[in-house]
């Protein structure tokens, strides 16, 4: 019978800027960065973070504690092992709907999870260089 997945809290600064140099993903009330460790262990490791932005302490905090739920519900089914997450809450994420938020982190993490060559690229607008002068 397989191990269950084991999640470890991200609680020091260095844990916090060594994912973000990690890739990165925003959907609706949430932005997702993750970071393949590469150590070799098994274990997920998972942080949250509101910034003073989306309100004051007491905002935050609900912010922290939706994202946390969602994370319980997603992580163990589309969670990398061997990644470091960290969840940041956005303006929306104490307003919006609980379905719609636990899709934002479903959608995000299943992002994460493909690698960039595999990822079809977005179309992008065309540059300013094709725009004749007026």
């Amino acid at each position: 019978m397989s191990e269950p997945l084991q999640i470890k809290r991200l609680l020091r600064r260095p844990q916090f800027l060594a994912a973000a140099k990690g890739v990165s993903e925003a959907r609706g009330g949430v932005v997702i960065q993750r970071l393949e460790r590469g150590d070799g262990s098994p274990h997920i490791g998972l942080g949250f973070t509101a910034t003073r932005k989306i309100g004051g302490a007491v905002v935050r905090n609900r912010a922290k504690r939706r994202l946390r739920e969602a994370a319980r519900a997603m992580l163990p089914v589309h969670g990398l092992p061997g990644s470091d997450y960290v969840f940041i809450a956005r303006m929306g994420t104490t307003e919006r709907a609980w379905d719609r938020l636990l899709d934002d982190v479903k959608s995000t993490l299943t992002r994460l999870a493909t690698p960039k060559a595999d990822r079809p690229s977005p179309a992008r607008a065309p540059s300013g260089q094709d725009r004749p002068n007026p």
